[in-house]
């Protein structure tokens, strides 16, 4: 490279404006494949999310985000759309990331582009947790439900709060899963969970134990007696049963004959 003397000022500024212009001439290729990149990438990513949109309402996926609770997660996150939206809506920016990753890598700024990079491989993970989010709404209901049903029918007493303890589990469980798959604070979450469950097993052990025992002796009380109906109730038929069979065995005999 051939180094040239500055004689005056307007000599160095004429020398830098073009090397100014030789720089942006020669970006101008890379500007405009940059451009065509991000164009043709938006397009399609609208294309593919009003289809996966489409897809997805066809199945009748909103009625399960509705009774998962996904459909009330969606709305409080200020989102003007519907569960089949906000997955749709996922797809359309991670095909932009992809977009963008390709766009910058073209423009030649790959610290960029790797910072986009590790977004783009991130996005997978946060799908699967919404999933998992679903999923866990489905089995909280179901097992809610179940859980309803089956204390009502023992007569155990308060049915409907020992169905809402066992729908906080299934989506204490769900949260941690998909925390966990998001990769968001796993040790904290982990431990906070762990003390969370230990914490209560705790306070009911606590409370069965120290206010409970009148109770515990009343339902075991009630219990035995259940016991000791069922088992009178057996003997009686079990007496019932074997007269029946004397009976019968009496009146099946033939008589006897005289001797004459």
């Amino acid at each position: 490279m051939t180094l040239t003397s500055i004689r005056d000022w307007s000599e160095a500024m004429l020398t830098s404006l073009a090397a100014a212009m030789a720089v942006f001439f020669a970006a101008i290729p890379k500007i405009l494949g940059f451009a065509a990149i991000l164009i043709i990438g938006w397009i399609v990513a609208a294309l593919v999310a009003s289809a996966i949109a489409a897809v997805l309402r066809r199945v009748r996926f909103n009625e399960l985000s509705t009774q998962s609770g996904f459909t009330g997660f969606v709305h409080n996150m200020g989102l003007e759309t519907d569960a089949s939206g906000a997955i749709a809506l996922t797809a359309k920016w991670f095909i932009r990331l992809i977009a963008l990753v390709v766009a910058f890598d073209a423009l030649g700024l790959p610290a960029v582009s790797d910072v986009l990079r590790q977004l783009l491989l991130w996005i997978p993970n946060l799908v699967v947790g919404i999933v998992v989010l679903v999923i866990g709404g489905l089995a909280a209901n179901a097992l809610g439900n179940l859980v309803r049903g089956a204390t009502a029918q023992a007569d155990l007493g308060n049915p409907d709060l020992l169905a809402k303890i066992a729908k906080v589990m299934v989506w204490a469980f769900a949260i941690v899963v998909a925390v966990n798959q998001i990769g968001v604070a796993q040790t904290l979450v982990n431990a906070l969970f762990t003390a969370v469950v230990g914490a209560l097993a705790l306070a009911l052990g606590l409370a069965f134990g120290l206010g409970g025992r009148d109770t515990a002796a009343e339902i075991v009380r009630r219990w035995y007696d259940s016991s000791q109906d069922v088992a009178s109730k057996l003997d009686e038929a079990a007496e019932a049963g074997r007269r029946l069979g004397e009976h019968t065995a009496g009146t099946s005999q033939p008589p006897r004959q005289s001797s004459g």
